[in-house]
């Protein structure tokens, strides 16, 4: 994967874009690419470092670099019943959520051969 156009520092194998920590090397297209979603999942982190070929020190001063880029933001999930209590509260939600049922798809071509069904085409 080509590096992201915000490059904001670049070392000898590693390099800190607005898509996180990329390889240098367009090689291993984005292989080994850490995406700034997963930069504070420490086995995913431990797993590249320990990769054969990785420059270490390198490795960790893009990582400093690209956690003080991109601080951890807390997620606080909140609880599906007060969403639920909210929205009761509120009036939006009368009766009980329940879960529909999808159909199970049904196939029309059963028993006929391919080559004579209809052929669909997308008209421009």
């Amino acid at each position: 994967m080509a590096l992201h156009r915000d490059i904001f520092w670049v070392g000898r194998q590693w390099a800190v874009t607005g898509a996180g920590i990329q390889a240098v090397d367009q090689r291993l297209r984005g292989v080994l690419d850490i995406d700034v979603a997963r930069l504070w999942d420490d086995d995913l982190v431990q797993s590249r470092r320990a990769k054969p070929g990785v420059n270490a020190a390198d490795f960790d001063t893009a990582l400093t670099t690209a956690r003080d880029r991109f601080p951890k933001v807390p997620v606080e999930a909140p609880e599906p019943d007060s969403i639920v209590a909210q929205l009761e509260a509120l009036g939006v939600i009368e009766a009980p959520i329940v879960n529909p049922v999808v159909p199970a798809m049904q196939l029309r071509a059963e028993g006929k051969l391919a080559r004579f069904l209809p052929q669909w085409r997308i008209r421009r």
